[in-house]
């Protein structure tokens, strides 16, 4: 991963070997978290859901636990990293769309902050293409 452009200091943090896993790490995280928290609060992840207008909502709690505690796993691990990046991206999609439609509101404050939500969410999706194409190149390279 080491460019010749580099600062020195930088090339060593690319080339340590955890900063690969802790990469992973930092962009999966949430979800990791937010499947943990909805599997400990099943009524609270259904609530949720219903908030949402996504019916029936427990059959989307499930699979949005799902999601969150598997999508991670297999991007940590290492094992079929593009369906672990895709599932994640996907669902990331889903929810920028669902919970951050901007375009419906109202201008003000509330616009604002789900117009900022729903473009970090088009990052994290970003960021899980690069992560799929990382680890693409790396196994091709091994």
């Amino acid at each position: 991963m080491r460019s010749e452009h580099s600062p020195r200091f930088v090339a060593t943090i690319l080339d340590w070997r955890p900063t690969w896993f802790v990469a992973r790490l930092l962009l999966v995280g949430a979800y990791m978290l937010g499947g943990c928290v909805k599997l400990a609060d099943w009524s609270g992840a259904v609530a949720e859901q219903a908030h949402f207008g996504m019916n029936p909502p427990a059959l989307w709690a499930a699979l949005t636990i799902g999601i969150e505690l598997v999508g991670p796993l297999l991007i940590l691990t290492g094992r079929l990293v593009w369906l672990g990046a895709g599932m994640l991206g996907i669902f990331t999609l889903l929810a920028a769309f669902t919970a951050n439609a901007f375009w419906t509101m109202p201008a003000g404050q509330d616009r604002f902050m789900a117009t900022n939500a729903f473009f970090e969410h088009l990052g994290l999706i970003g960021g899980f293409i690069l992560i799929a194409l990382v680890a693409g190149r790396a196994r091709r390279d091994a």
